[in-house]
């Protein structure tokens, strides 16, 4: 399976934030759109960094509460590993493995078309299993 079908799936829409925003702004963006990352952006479609739950929790241990009103960009990954709507399921699966991310934005061209997460590659590893025991059940009853 390929990412195009995962998103084509779960729908492309990405939710961003200003690298300027807080940390506790960012908190509420999470919170309310119940997602486990968010891509840090100026304009909505270019890509500065990105930012999980996972780094606000590892800076708040380092920095305490006063990390609640810095800048999203203190905290957000820059460097940012992404893949490609023709990657297949398994190539993401291992970079995410590898790299120990949950979330890669999908690029075409450059620009950003959607976002996989770790969630929806195991999902969509198991449509896959289940395809293909309904064909194996369906051949030895057949």
């Amino acid at each position: 399976m390929r990412i195009s079908e995962i998103l084509r799936r779960k729908g492309s829409g990405v939710v961003t934030i200003a690298p300027d925003a807080t940390v506790r702004e960012l908190l509420r963006v999470l919170a309310v759109h119940n997602v486990g990352a968010v891509i840090v952006s100026r304009d909505g479609a270019a890509m500065a960094g990105i930012v999980s739950e996972r780094d606000i929790v590892r800076r708040l241990h380092t920095n305490g509460a006063v990390l609640l009103d810095a800048p999203v960009s203190s905290i957000m990954t820059a460097a940012v590993h992404t893949c490609s709507p023709d990657d297949r399921v398994e190539t993401l699966n291992a970079t995410m493995t590898e790299h120990r991310i949950r979330h890669l934005p999908v690029l075409r061209d450059g620009r950003m078309i959607g976002i996989v997460s770790i969630g929806d590659v195991v999902k969509s590893q198991i449509s896959e299993l289940e395809t293909e025991r309904e064909a194996l059940v369906k051949y030895l009853h057949g």
